[in-house]
C-alpha cells in the first residue's frame, strides 16, 4: 500500500483506514501546532527517529484506558499515602519531556529495563520544541512528581475535548511515574475526561488498566470526545478555561 505524502501548509490527513498493516499512514509535513491538533483529533500521532522524515501513525488495535479504571495496587496505595512524593501540573513541561527523552526507564516490578520503558530517542529536539509550543498554547500538559524538590517522575500528553493523548512518562524513583498517572487520572475524572489514548500496547500501561480496542471502535469514540469542550490553558494554576474548538479534520 502506498504511503501518503503530506503537503506543506495543508493539514489534512488521509483516512486512517489507509494505514499500512503496522499502522504507518503518512510521511512528511511539519510539527506545527495546527497539524498536530488535526492529527490528534483524527487518531494520528507522529513517531520517528531523528534524521528521518516525519512519520505519522494510526495503530490497529489502539491501547486506551478510562481514567476511572486505573488499577492501583496495594503497594502503589502505600506509596501514595506515604506522601513521600509531591505532584504538580504544568510547572515544568520542558523538564518532563526532556527527561522522557533521556532517562532510562526501569520497570518497578522487575527492577530491570522494561520492554517499552527504554529512553525515547524519537523525542528529538524538534519534537521537544513543537510540544513545548503546544504546551504554551494550553493544549499539551505535564504532570510532575517531586521528592525533596527533585523531579523524579512525570508524564506529558495532549488534551483535546475529553480525551488525553498520553505521549511518554519517566521515573527515577520507584512508583514515581505511577503516582503521576494516578494524579492525572484523578484530575481527568474531576474534569469530565472520558478516555486516555495510550496509542500502542505496553506492558506497563496494560498492568495499569489500559487495554487494546479495534481502531474502528477507537475512532468512533474519539469522534465524539474531540467535539466536546477542551480544557485549555495551564492545568496547575487555575487559569485553564473550557473552550469549544473547531478543528478542520
Amino acid at each position: 500500500m502506498p504511503i501518503y505524502m503530506l503537503k506543506d501548509e495543508v493539514y489534512d490527513f488521509p483516512p486512517v483506514s489507509q494505514s499500512t498493516k503496522d499502522g504507518l499512514l503518512a510521511i512528511g509535513g511539519d510539527l506545527s501546532p495546527e497539524r498536530l491538533l488535526v492529527a490528534y483529533s483524527s487518531g494520528i500521532f507522529p513517531w520517528y527517529s531523528e534524521g528521518e522524515p516525519i512519520l505519522w501513525w494510526s495503530l490497529d488495535p489502539r491501547m486506551v484506558m478510562k481514567p476511572s479504571e486505573l488499577k492501583v495496587t496495594k503497594s502503589l496505595w502505600k506509596t501514595i499515602e506515604s506522601h513521600k512524593y509531591s505532584c504538580s501540573f504544568d510547572t515544568d513541561f520542558e523538564g518532563v519531556i526532556r527527561a522522557c527523552a533521556t532517562v532510562p526507564r526501569i520497570d518497578d516490578i522487575t527492577e530491570e529495563e522494561d520492554d517499552t520503558d527504554e529512553p525515547s530517542p524519537w523525542i528529538s529536539e524538534d519534537m521537544i520544541v513543537a510540544y513545548c509550543e503546544l504546551h504554551n498554547m494550553g493544549f499539551a500538559h505535564s504532570v510532575e512528581v517531586y521528592q525533596d524538590n527533585e523531579l523524579v517522575g512525570g508524564l506529558y500528553g495532549v488534551a483535546i475535548g475529553k480525551v488525553f493523548c498520553a505521549e511518554s512518562m519517566f521515573h527515577t524513583k520507584t512508583d514515581a511515574s505511577k503516582v503521576a498517572l494516578y494524579n492525572l487520572c484523578q484530575f481527568l475524572i474531576r474534569n469530565g475526561f472520558e478516555l486516555i489514548d495510550s496509542q500502542q500496547e505496553t506492558g506497563h500501561m496494560k498492568r495499569m488498566g489500559a487495554a487494546p480496542i479495534p481502531r474502528k471502535e477507537f475512532m468512533k469514540l474519539l469522534k465524539g470526545l474531540v467535539k466536546q469542550q477542551s480544557l485549555v490553558g495551564n492545568w496547575g494554576d487555575g487559569s485553564a478555561e473550557l473552550m469549544q474548538l473547531t478543528i478542520d479534520n
